[in-house]
């Protein structure tokens, strides 16, 4: 799996009083994009999770290249960018559906393996079948 769309709609309450999408909203955005990523490569967040495992946010960048307004169809666009035995970094492209050739806006995160008290694993020792489904994600096969 090279990379996932996830298909939205621009919501009214994600609008500001321009009639733009508020910058707040690109971060929920990207969640949603790697939420999805993370169960279309085989588990869930909340599976993860359940092993005892958390992969909380290190760093968020983001770029706002263009606007994006009420009721506009948008892509959310989530791939891996880049992994570790310890972290995971994803790269996102949001693009307004009719025009995929130009993001509205691009960003990356940056995340840790941790245990649930916050203390980082290597992800490849401690839980190699979920290593496995990450690397197996960040390649294209």
């Amino acid at each position: 799996m090279l990379y996932i769309d996830v298909p939205l709609t621009v919501r009214y309450a994600e609008t500001d009083r321009m009639g733009i999408v508020h910058h707040s909203n690109y971060p929920v955005w990207f969640e949603v994009g790697r939420t999805e990523f993370i169960k279309q490569s085989g588990i869930s967040y909340s599976r993860v999770e359940s092993l005892g495992i958390m992969l909380p946010l290190l760093e968020l960048h983001c770029k706002y290249i263009n606007s994006s307004t009420y009721e506009d169809n948008i892509i959310v666009r989530t791939s891996i960018k880049s992994y570790s035995k310890a972290r995971l970094n994803f790269k996102y492209e949001v693009f307004k559906s009719d025009n995929m050739e130009n993001p509205i806006t691009t960003g990356e995160t940056s995340h840790v393996w941790t245990t649930c008290d916050l203390k980082p694993i290597n992800l490849q020792k401690h839980f190699p079948e979920l290593y496995e489904i990450i690397e197996k994600a960040a390649r294209d096969d």
